[in-house]
């Protein structure tokens, strides 16, 4: 469960991050390693928070 950061309300969680060529953060070099971004929305003030979920964040370790 995540928190507002603005409000402190709980976030509802499991949004895409897309766009018209879908999002990705990738890491520079040869080897790039893409994670791609989950989103979390305040219901109470709006406010919207990026996250990377533990799988994605485990494939950036290796």
């Amino acid at each position: 469960m995540r928190r507002c950061l603005r409000c402190g309300a709980e976030m509802e969680e499991g949004f895409a991050y897309t766009g018209g060529y879908g999002n990705v953060l990738r890491r520079k070099g040869l080897s790039a390693k893409a994670v791609v971004p989950q989103a979390a929305v305040c219901p109470a003030c709006g406010e919207i928070s990026l996250y990377v979920d533990s799988e994605q964040l485990d494939k950036l370790k290796k």
